[in-house]
């Protein structure tokens, strides 16, 4: 049996099994197909999760994939790649990129949209993608906002490839932006690999555009994903770009302290306790700007999130007593009432949890990790989903508690579906 059957035999799909080891989907697709094997440190809870030994495991990835998968045939449970090149070359028609995204517009403006799509003029192609980000941010399933998005994709590209000199920096600039949101709609579904394809994209056609903002956003998303895959040596080079290239962008903008936000992700994650707290001072600095900080598009850091970024990144240090009154005074003060992101929201409910966890205090797993098990069922995020699964990890001392049991069992349920 091949690690490909084995997987299938439990009921993990590839996504499902890629989820709950932390890793993209295309690395699992990799070790079935023996293009690569599982890394040592990731071996012990691939094994656990197929129900084998470490002996067992070894035996699974070196046996020769079988005849149909050697020939180069996908896995029957193939979910799509959502490649962006091969997005990209679909031309669609400009009338339906815009139709079935603009059902929430008034009638007059949804036909001037539409109209403006036709012509492929730069400024229609503006107006729909912030149109396209109220709708991302409003969805309670972002992954039912990614075939609009998709759509219009295709149609920036036929615009692209039919305009004259002089307009491409303007189409360009569309294009960055929207880059950006098809990668966030892949990072919320946890397809790493076609999300930090996007975020490059975005990054070349900003850089071509000489939008300097817009490209340096772009490469924060990109290390986003270094971020939440725990190389975090790699995410802080990556920042580190971004930050030079938000010294050219307008300083009126929040870009170089959302620059600065996750930074000190980066250095939490490094260990680096003052670089950290350095980069969190800096990001508070967005709090002086005199006129609004973000466009509530593709730039949307105002401040609001700091006590619970402070929070969670005390949570990554072990400094426990300071993560819990920074992640506890934002729920109080509202800043993460009903209404707001279910992906900030489950977050927070989930660091809480862990706080709790490391604590031996299975009263506070259970009251905020239930919470956040809600949320990431009602808004199928994959975000908090994810952040579920580090949970998981980390309750595994109070096992014996039955509460405990069915939560971490839910969970795990939760990454398989």
């Amino acid at each position: 049996m091949g690690l490909a059957k084995r997987r299938k035999a439990l009921g993990y799909s590839q996504e499902g099994l890629a989820h709950a080891l932390g890793v993209d989907r295309t690395t699992v697709q990799r070790w079935e197909k023996h293009k690569a094997s599982p890394q040592p440190p990731i071996r012990p809870k691939l094994a656990e999760l197929l129900n084998i030994d470490l002996d067992e495991l070894d035996v699974l990835v070196a046996s020769p994939p079988p005849p149909e998968e050697a020939a180069g045939s996908p896995p029957s449970d193939h979910h799509g790649s959502g490649d962006i090149d091969d997005m990209i070359r679909r031309e669609f028609l400009r009338a339906i990129a815009v139709t079935g995204a603009l059902t929430a517009l008034p009638v007059d403006e949804a036909e001037a949209l539409a109209e403006g799509a036709r012509r492929g003029a730069s400024s229609d192609f503006t107006r729909m993608n912030t149109h396209l980000w109220q709708v991302y941010q409003l969805a309670r399933s972002k992954g039912s906002v990614y075939p609009i998005v998709r759509d219009q994709m295709s149609s920036l590209n036929g615009a692209l490839a039919n305009r004259s000199d002089a307009e491409v920096p303007a189409l360009c600039n569309a294009a960055g932006d929207l880059f950006q949101l098809a990668g966030e709609l892949s990072f919320d579904s946890n397809r790493y690999t076609d999300a930090a394809a996007s975020y490059m994209l975005a990054a070349s056609a900003s850089k071509d555009a000489q939008a300097f903002d817009l490209w340096a956003c772009a490469l924060t998303r990109q290390a986003y994903v270094d971020v939440y895959e725990e190389r975090y040596r790699e995410a802080a080079g990556v920042l580190a770009a971004a930050e030079r290239v938000a010294k050219r962008g307008d300083s009126s903008l929040s870009t170089r302290h959302w620059v600065a936000a996750v930074q000190a992700e980066a250095f939490a994650g490094m260990g680096d306790l003052t670089a950290c707290e350095r980069a969190l001072d800096e990001a508070e600095k967005v709090q002086n700007l005199a006129t609004p900080a973000h466009n509530g598009g593709w730039l949307r850091f105002d401040g609001s999130r700091l006590a619970e970024e402070r929070g969670a990144r005390y949570v990554q240090l072990g400094r426990l007593d300071l993560a819990e009154t920074a992640l506890t005074t934002a729920l109080k003060q509202g800043a993460l009432a009903q209404g707001q992101s279910f992906r900030r929201r489950g977050a927070v409910l989930t660091d809480l949890a862990a706080i709790g966890a490391k604590r031996r205090d299975a009263d506070q797993v259970i009251t905020y990790g239930r919470e956040a098990l809600t949320l990431a069922r009602e808004s199928s995020s994959g975000y908090v989903a994810r952040r579920l699964q580090g949970l998981r990890a980390v309750i595994g001392p109070l096992a014996r508690d039955r509460r405990i049991a069915e939560l971490g069992a839910e969970i795990s349920a939760l990454s398989t579906t």
